[in-house]
């Protein structure tokens, strides 16, 4: 894999903590210097690229990291849980570590 150019986010509207979990992904893209690019619904990207359930149905959001050989790598499925909590600090992490 080369350089990560691009950090994708896949939400909807509808989903669980969709809009923090995409303005954390535009916080960590701008930090590390890459492109953001949000996908509403697309769950043909999704089934391409992303985790699926046993039946080819895509859990929403997830997120990837692009790189400048065109490769596609799945980074996160929903926001990581703690307890009945959400631990949007170990989602940064995550995203931090797929583009180091």
């Amino acid at each position: 894999m080369g350089k990560a150019v691009k950090l994708i986010f896949v939400g909807a509207d509808w989903a669980p903590f969709n809009d923090k979990l995409k303005r954390l992904c535009q916080e960590v893209a701008v930090a590390k210097g890459v492109e953001f690019e949000e996908k509403k619904e697309d769950y043909v990207f999704l089934t391409k690229y992303g985790e699926t359930d046993e039946l080819g149905g895509a859990d929403i959001p997830q997120v990837f990291v692009q790189f400048d050989d065109g490769t596609i790598k799945h980074v996160l499925t929903k926001v990581p849980v703690v307890g009945m909590n959400p631990d949007f600090e170990a989602a940064r992490k995550k995203l931090e570590e797929a583009l180091a």
